[in-house]
C-alpha cells in the first residue's frame, strides 16, 4: 500500500537581506481521498496523506452520516488496498434513516468545499443541536491551549503550509490532534480520533490554526464541541450559526489579546 508522501523537498530561491541563494525547502503533501459509502462514491477531498480512516470517520460524523461509532459496520481501505480510497459501510438500520443524506453523494460535499443556497443551510441546521452550558474556561488557560496547538505542529514549522486542530476535554487535557494541508481535513481527522476513541462526549474546547468558517462551526456542532478558538477572526456566517447554536467563538491573537465574538458565558469573568 502506497500511503503517499506527507512532505516533499524542493529547491527554491531565497531573497534575504539583499542576498540571493538557493535552498532546499519542505512542502506539505496533498492528494485526493475518495470516501465511498456502501460501495458508492460520496465525496472526494484533498488532504495530506495519513490517518485516512480517522479522516473518513470524522468526515462522516460531520456530514450526519453517523451519530456513533457503532453506526459503522466497517471502515477501511478498498479491496485493492488503495490508500487514497476509504470504504465506509453502514449498518442497514442507520443507512435507512439517512437516505436523504446519502442521496446527496452526487453533489460536491457541502462540508469540505463550501455550501450554496439557503435551503441547504436550513437542511444542515436540522441535524445540529445547540451546545449545552456548563463549560467555563479562564482567559489565561485559553492562551495556554493556543500555545499547545503551536507546540504540537510538526509540519508547519518545516513547510509553512499546514493547518491544525486540537481538542481538549473539560479538564483541558489534550484528547486529539491533527495536522493537514486542509483546515476542514485537520478538523475531520481530530474529531475522528476523539470520536473513534470514544472521548468526544467529554470534549470542551477546540483550538484551530485557521480562521473559523461556518463549515467548521457545523463540524464542531455535530461533534457537540461548545467552544472554538482560532488565531483569525471568524466569518460573519460562522458567527450567526454559532450564536444560533449557543456556541462560543473566540480569537487568541497573542498573550495579551483575546476577542470573544459570541458565547461570552463560557469565559471566566475575572482573573486573579
Amino acid at each position: 500500500m502506497n500511503a503517499g508522501r506527507k512532505t516533499s523537498a524542493y529547491q527554491a530561491l531565497q531573497y534575504k537581506g539583499g542576498a540571493r541563494k538557493t535552498r532546499s525547502i519542505e512542502l506539505i503533501g496533498e492528494e485526493p481521498l475518495l470516501i465511498r459509502v456502501d460501495d458508492k462514491p460520496y465525496s472526494v477531498v484533498m488532504r495530506t496523506p495519513g490517518e485516512e480512516l480517522f479522516h473518513a470517520a470524522g468526515f462522516c460524523l460531520g456530514e450526519g452520516i453517523v451519530d456513533a461509532p457503532d453506526d459503522f459496520t466497517t471502515i477501511g481501505f478498498c479491496k485493492d488496498l488503495d490508500a487514497n480510497v476509504v470504504d465506509v459501510r453502514l449498518k442497514p438500520a442507520r443507512a435507512g434513516r439517512i437516505r436523504d443524506i446519502l442521496e446527496r453523494r452526487s453533489f460536491v460535499s457541502q462540508t469540505s468545499c463550501g455550501i450554496c443556497g439557503k435551503e441547504m443551510i436550513a437542511d444542515l441546521n436540522q441535524i445540529l443541536t445547540p451546545a449545552e452550558d456548563g463549560f467555563v474556561i479562564a482567559i489565561e488557560h485559553i492562551f495556554d491551549c493556543a500555545d499547545k496547538l503551536v507546540e504540537s505542529q510538526s509540519y508547519y514549522p518545516r513547510t509553512k503550509g499546514s493547518h491544525a486542530a486540537l481538542i481538549f476535554d473539560d479538564r483541558l487535557e489534550m484528547i486529539a490532534f491533527a495536522e493537514d494541508v486542509g483546515r476542514h481535513n485537520a478538523l475531520d481527522k481530530a474529531i475522528g480520533k476523539a470520536f473513534m476513541n470514544r472521548k468526544l462526549p467529554g470534549a470542551g474546547l477546540l483550538v484551530m490554526s485557521s480562521r473559523i468558517s461556518y463549515e467548521l462551526v457545523q463540524k464542531a456542532a455535530r461533534a457537540h464541541l461548545p467552544m472554538m478558538v482560532s488565531k483569525s477572526r471568524p466569518t460573519s456566517l460562522a458567527v450567526e450559526m454559532a450564536r444560533a447554536l449557543n456556541m462560543t467563538l473566540a480569537c487568541a491573537f497573542d498573550q495579551s489579546e483575546l476577542l470573544v465574538v459570541c458565547g461570552q458565558q463560557r469565559i471566566a469573568k475575572a482573573l486573579d
